[in-house]
């Protein structure tokens, strides 16, 4: 044993295994952003440079063509761009400030890799000269080194050269966009059209994901975007998911959850009926992925949107009654790790242990958004008023689900009352009804053509509206209510609620 006393540790006895540079940077193209959460990764530096306004600009030439973005924040020295174009220049597991959207210190690399082979930034910090850094992924191909150049490409100067008339901020420049036009040539019309359709996509993607940064929150200063252009026109429009100031949004109290000494907020909101927004109202609310795609939890960290909709893996499904209800979660970035977010910061997990409290408010939230759903957003009543409830109601038998029509509903007893000693003809006629509903058939429509249902009485003119109104009102007043309050009842009722002109006017005509 004695002879061994001398022998390293196994700590002390190691190589120096350094990752091929053309290999690790290819890899790092595969990481699998869109074009959309590539560019809403830079701006994450962008915020967090302080910048106020930020430019981002498509050119268009063909296979030539490149991507700007250029922002007023705080810039970069020499030494710092140097630092921020090394790839993994920081570790997730360093603590950031609260303001601080990174996490991987892969953000700009990598988003810009995966779309272009050619990364330029300059940079100006107050007091400093410009200074230019730049990856060329065909260069380190052939160098087979981590080369970092310290200049632009000859034919990139013009393209940086917007910086030039700023005291302080950053251009980042894409170019050799393969992955974006590939070989297309300038004159190439559908391809410029798809450009263009992407650039549009992009504004409206960093409409949602900075939202909150655009729509001055908390007494804070907008964030200004701009999208192909430097004046007002030009301004990416925020995109609330939660339609926070129509009046007709349902909003929970906010609910805080601990999580190791950190606190998440968590906000429910049902958002209207289409009956009760306007056409544009509707569409815009539907988002960028539909109604239906919308609904569920969106995740903010620090107010910077990660995750928008979807029930995060906790036992939903996106269906079309539950489509009004979304759900916001404020998560601080101390808690990175216990959400597992991604390097594109498109994905978050919830922590095991607060998914029980997770799914409670979710239930609450979907709940509220069925009866809304179901109901078309009807208003509530007077106080003392009996409502009137729907003609149909759903009845489970043996484990079967299945449908009726209220017998004690005031028209159907009307109708029932007024048929004398023979009733059977018309219990008939309800029961086959009620045995022959086409749930198969509508549930297909639902799924197919979710905006295709027509409304109550859609396309009935006002006077078919009335003469069912008035046979309603006729049986409450059958059944020894006043006019006051058969008027009063009706407006409890869907879809009369929306025809106060015509329920205020019944009983009121002399014939």
């Amino acid at each position: 044993m004695a002879g061994r006393a001398g022998k390293a540790s196994s700590e002390d006895d190691y190589e120096i295994v350094e990752p091929r540079a053309s290999s690790m940077l290819e890899a790092l193209r595969a990481v699998g952003y869109s074009v959309q959460t590539a560019l809403a990764d830079l701006i994450d530096n962008s915020i967090t440079a302080g910048a106020r306004n930020v430019w981002l600009t498509f050119h268009w030439n063909g296979a030539d063509s490149y991507i700007t973005l250029r922002d007023d924040g705080r810039g970069m020295s020499e030494a710092e761009l140097a630092d921020a174009m090394r790839p993994g220049n920081r570790s997730p597991l360093d603590e950031r400030e609260p303001n601080d959207l990174g996490r991987f210190g892969l953000g700009l690399k990598t988003a810009s890799f995966s779309q272009a082979r050619r990364l330029t930034v300059a940079s100006i910090k107050a007091g400093h000269e410009r200074t230019v850094r730049r990856w060329d992924l065909d260069y380190v191909g052939r160098t087979g080194q981590w080369r970092l150049l310290k200049a632009e490409a000859r034919s990139s100067a013009s393209r940086i050269s917007a910086l030039g008339d700023q005291t302080h901020g950053t251009l980042v420049l894409w170019e050799q966009m393969d992955r974006i036009v590939g070989k297309a040539h300038k004159d190439d019309v559908q391809a410029q059209n798809r450009f263009l359709a992407l650039a549009r996509s992009v504004g409206r993607h960093l409409g949602m994901v900075f939202h909150r940064y655009l729509e001055a929150e908390d007494g804070k200063s907008p964030l200004r975007i701009y999208l192909n252009g430097t004046k007002t026109d030009s301004l990416v429009h925020p995109w609330d998911p939660f339609c926070s100031t129509h009046v007709a949004t349902d909003s929970f109290p906010e609910d805080v959850l601990e999580l190791q000494g950190n606190r998440v907020l968590v906000t429910g909101y049902v958002l209207p009926h289409k009956d009760r927004m306007k056409e544009d109202e509707h569409e815009a609310a539907g988002g960028p992925g539909g109604w239906n795609a919308q609904q569920g939890f969106y995740v903010y960290r620090e107010r910077r949107l990660l995750v928008a909709g979807g029930w995060l893996n906790l036992g939903y499904a996106n269906e079309e009654h539950y489509k009004l209800a979304r759900l916001r979660v404020d998560i601080p970035n101390s808690t990175d790790a216990d959400w597992d977010i991604d390097v594109k910061k498109s994905r978050a997990r919830p922590p095991a242990v607060l998914e029980e409290r997770l799914r409670e408010l979710a239930d609450t939230v979907r709940k509220r958004a069925r009866e809304v759903f179901v109901h078309r957003g009807a208003r509530g009543h007077s106080p003392g008023t009996v409502a009137i409830e729907d003609a149909w109601y759903s009845v489970t038998t043996r484990g079967r689900l299945g449908y009726r029509i209220r017998r004690d509903h005031p028209l159907v007893k009307f109708v029932m009352d007024r048929q004398g000693a023979d009733s059977k003809p018309l219990n008939a006629l309800l029961r086959l009804l009620e045995e022959t509903v086409p749930v198969q058939r509508i549930w297909l429509d639902a799924a197919e053509k979710p905006e295709a249902h027509a409304a109550a009485f859609e396309s009935d003119p006002p006077a078919k509206v009335v003469e069912v109104l008035e046979e309603l009102f006729k049986a409450l007043r059958a059944a020894g209510e006043t006019a006051d309050s058969a008027r009063q009842r009706i407006l409890t009722m869907s879809p009369f609620d929306q025809y106060t002109k015509f329920v205020n006017a019944l009983g009121t005509r002399r014939h």
